[in-house]
């Protein structure tokens, strides 16, 4: 893929906040309680309980960009990038994105599991933005992916979990995005697919202008991305070159 510098992924202030209900909203204090995880509980001015997953995030990502989300489980890490996917939708500030986005989160969404894998991945594939014309052009390259042969044509229930992950990853893998958004590196199947899978994600990755991963594996982070973001109940603690981030981020963990 040809660089380009409209590649562009940001974010503005970035809230958000769910609503909890019924949770004896009026027994709680009104003043906002601090989690050690999974960001912070308050009060609005309704007596509905909030939860506030991501608290004024700002980032600037540009094409060329790979870069590594730290934080323990609850930091906001997986909200952030379903909120940078267009999953969920900011309660206030922007989010920007120029160029094709790709989420690798769910390999499973949308599937039917009455329908024939074959017939999944028209499914899958169309809601991942393709074309029906795309989606028979890229079918027969995504079957033979698989290695799934005449299981193509049962149904998805009858599959065992490794053959639901070979043709979920082969189809979320068959596009070419400019922004790629993954929670955890994916691994599907036997070893000699995994193999053939590590392959693909290297590959996909190379051809893609801006990365955003997810990870509680350093080794990983500092082979893959060249930025990190530290993330902490919800907003961002850091955010900077890989290596001096993740370290501050390791010194944190040791002094406890």
């Amino acid at each position: 893929m040809p660089a380009s510098t409209e590649i562009a992924l940001s974010l503005d202030n970035v809230s958000l906040e769910f609503p909890v209900y019924n949770t004896h909203a009026r027994s709680l204090k009104r003043s906002l309680l601090h989690l050690t995880t999974g960001g912070r509980i308050g009060l609005s001015g309704h007596d509905l309980v909030v939860v506030r997953s991501l608290a004024d995030v700002s980032l600037e990502l540009v094409h060329g960009d790979r870069v590594a989300l730290l934080g323990h489980n609850g930091a906001g890490k997986t909200t952030l990038l379903r909120v940078l996917a267009g999953a969920y939708e900011p309660t206030t500030g922007l989010v920007r994105r120029t160029g094709r986005v790709a989420a690798l989160f769910d390999l499973m969404l949308g599937m039917d599991p009455e329908a024939t894998g074959e017939e999944n991945i028209t499914i899958r594939a169309m809601l991942m933005g393709l074309s029906r014309r795309q989606i028979v052009e890229k079918r027969q390259a995504i079957a033979a992916f698989t290695e799934l042969g005449d299981y193509l044509q049962m149904p998805i229930r009858t599959y065992s979990s490794g053959m639901l992950l070979r043709l979920g990853f082969g189809i979320s893998t068959s596009i070419e995005p400019e922004i790629l958004l993954m929670d955890e590196w994916l691994a599907a199947g036997d070893a000699a697919f995994i193999v053939k899978a590590q392959a693909r994600l290297e590959e996909l990755i190379g051809n893609t202008g801006i990365l955003v991963l997810a990870s509680h594996s350093l080794g990983l982070i500092k082979r893959i991305c060249n930025k990190a973001v530290w993330m902490e109940k919800g907003s961002v603690r850091r955010f900077g070159e890989v290596g001096e981030v993740s370290e501050a981020y390791m010194a944190s963990i040791a002094a406890g």
